[in-house]
Parts: structure tokens; C-alpha cells; sequence
């Protein structure tokens, strides 16, 4: 059963759900239910509800509030992941309440990501991130692992409020929603990237094979670049860039996101990709399912985005095998389902 805030906590949450309504309608910034926010406010931990559309802020209720002494005392001292005793809350509610600031914002930007892919990361990030109080944290698995980065990172340098995860996004704590927000604007500025122009799709190849097919043309036209934009595609063959292209497609995922040929005629081509939720189309563009969910369309809306940002020359580190593994089939499947039933007009 949902919860209700009540109506003095959301008076005094306010600032906090209009910040995550305004992130949450950035597609540069939030995909899908990717990134969470929270508040602590008179020893309780108000955090997004897993797999909820932080764009839903101002209209639904999509925080919960948890008591911050025994998501700390319960779980974080003894080892257990807030996300498996609270089924309700964000899998990154351990990271949440392991920060001591009051609000904490974190989003899977694309421009961090960019940056973040890149096995040189901390190099290049030291010059544009000059003056600010951020740490590199190497890609670590969300939850209680991604919570103990944290802390160490904070016992280290305790006044750092802004993280830059490897492979995965950015976190930004501050007392309140408006010094959050500030961070995050100057954040943007200093990592911005502007994206490769890539050729554009090829409109009648694409009709030509979604026509009597289960595929259509995406509403997005930049989702093309996967397929016209071969330096794209050189960087999607090597592997995973990030959890979000296993947590919404399966840990399997790499092969979804390498090119196929452009099918002859006779080919069995149908056959061989029928259950593919989308089909990058070399040298065409992206045709995706007629049922495709709104949370997965969102997230390789993103992953176009991002690639178009990683410059040819950039080296990059993949996710280890190990690695995609970690990202389980259970928080797999908890996400890919109750993002598309939380928005399915239109879910982590």
C-alpha cells in the first residue's frame, strides 16, 4: 500500500519535490526512473520510492519516509541493504542515508557519464572540477558496496558534497534543495559536452523494414545516431558502459547494442531478431517494437546521448564481466517492471 505524506512534511518537502520534478524532466539528466532524491527532516529519511519517474514529483507521491536511526542502525551497521528490508524504497537508499548532508541528489547525467566512462576519468575531471569539493569514487555496485565507497570517501576528505561515480553518475549533498541545485547547474557547466552531429537516418530503409513488422520509428530522432554514427558504434562493441543498459535490458545486454546489417531480401532477419526490444540498423538508424516499454525507450534515448559524447580517441573502461553479473536478474526485474507500471503514460 502507498503512503501519503502528510500535508506539513510536504509543506517543508516542497523545495526538495519541485528540485526532483525539474531534474526528473530533463532527459540529460534523468532516464527513465534512473537517479533518486532524498531528505532527512526530523530523524526521518524521506527518499524516492523504488522504480518511481522523479519527473512524477509534483503530481504523484513518489517519496517514503524511512526512519533514518534504523535504516542506519538496522541495516548500514550490520551489513544489510535498506532496499531488501524496505521493498519500497530506492535501491540507493543505503547511499542516501550514509551521507550526512541533509538533501542528496543523484542523477545519471549524460555529460558525467561521458566523462565517467573513460578509464582516465580522474585525470580529466581534475581540471574541470577545480575548486569544488568532489571526489572520484571507481565504480562500485549500488547499495551497501556503493554506501562504504562513500564513507570512505568522506573519512578521507569529510566535507566533500560532490561524487562523481565511475560508470554510473553523479551524487550532489547539500543543507538544502537550492545550494543542491546551485552545485549541480555549475556541475553541468564545467562537464558539458557538446554531442558529435551524426548523419541522418535513412527514413525510407527504416519504413521499408518496420513495414507488416513488430518494429516502428522512434518519436526520438537523435535515437538515430546509434545506427548512422560509426564511431558510436565502435564504442557500444566493446562492451556495457553502465548498469542501466543491463538493469532495463538484461545482463546479456552488449549484443542489443551492436549493429545489424541492413537485411537482404530472403533473409530470415525477422526471425533471428523477432524479441529484440529495439534494432540498431548500420549505416539506417534505430527502428524500436511497436510494444517497446517507456522506460526502456527512455534509456537508449540516453545511451544515444551519451555516446554521442565520448570523443573516438577517449579510452574507455568497460564494465568487467564480474561486474554485469553483479547487477543481479532480481534488481533487474524489480526495476524494468515497476518503472514501465509507474509510467507507463509516458522508473530507479
Amino acid at each position: 500500500m502507498r503512503r501519503h505524506t502528510p500535508m506539513a512534511k510536504k509543506s517543508e518537502l516542497q523545495p526538495l519535490l519541485e528540485l526532483t520534478q525539474r531534474v526528473g524532466s530533463d532527459p540529460l539528466l534523468t532516464q527513465a526512473s534512473t537517479g533518486n532524491s532524498s531528505a532527512k527532516l526530523d530523524g526521518i529519511l524521506w527518499i524516492k520510492a523504488s522504480g518511481r519517474w522523479m519527473a512524477d514529483a509534483i503530481r504523484d507521491d513518489i517519496l517514503i519516509p524511512l526512519d533514518l536511526k534504523e535504516v542506519v542502525t538496522k541495516c548500514l551497521r550490520q551489513g544489510v541493504d535498506p532496499a531488501e528490508r524496505y521493498p519500497s524504497a530506492s535501491i540507493e537508499t543505503a547511499m542516501h542515508a550514509a551521507l550526512p548532508q541533509r538533501v542528496v541528489l543523484h542523477v545519471h547525467c549524460v555529460n558525467t557519464i561521458a566523462w565517467a566512462v573513460r578509464s582516465d576519468a580522474p585525470i580529466q575531471l581534475q581540471s574541470r572540477l577545480e575548486g569544488l569539493r568532489w571526489q572520484w569514487v571507481p565504480y562500485v555496485a549500488s547499495g551497501i558496496p556503493l554506501s562504504r565507497a562513500l564513507e570512505q570517501a568522506l573519512s578521507a576528505c569529510p566535507d566533500t558534497n560532490l561524487f562523481v561515480l565511475g560508470n554510473h553518475g553523479l551524487v550532489i549533498a547539500g543543507e538544502d534543495a537550492k545550494i543542491v541545485e546551485d552545485l549541480l547547474t555549475e556541475v553541468k557547466r564545467r562537464l558539458a559536452i557538446p554531442p558529435r552531429e551524426a548523419h541522418p537516418a535513412d527514413y525510407a530503409a527504416l519504413l521499408d523494414i518496420a513495414m507488416d513488422s513488430p518494429w516502428e520509428l522512434p518519436d526520438d530522432d537523435k535515437l538515430h545516431a546509434l545506427g548512422t554514427d560509426a564511431i558510436s558504434q565502435t564504442i557500444l562493441a566493446g562492451g556495457l558502459l553502465y548498469p542501466c543498459q543491463a538493469v532495463f535490458f538484461d545482463s546479456g545486454a552488449a549484443e542489443l547494442f551492436r549493429p545489424i546489417p541492413y537485411p537482404d531480401l530472403g533473409d530470415d532477419w525477422l526471425g533471428r531478431y523477432r524479441n529484440r526490444p529495439f534494432l540498431i540498423i548500420e549505416g539506417r538508424g534505430v527502428v524500436v517494437r511497436k510494444s517497446i516499454a517507456p522506460a526502456e525507450l527512455a534509456i537508449i534515448s540516453g545511451l544515444a546521448q551519451v555516446v554521442q559524447r565520448v570523443r573516438e580517441s577517449a579510452p574507455v573502461r568497460y564494465l568487467t564481466a564480474s561486474e554485469v553479473v553483479g547487477i543481479s536478474n532480481e534488481i533487474a526485474y524489480r526495476y524494468r517492471n515497476i518503472a514501465n507500471a509507474s509510467n507507463a503514460g509516458v522508473g530507479r
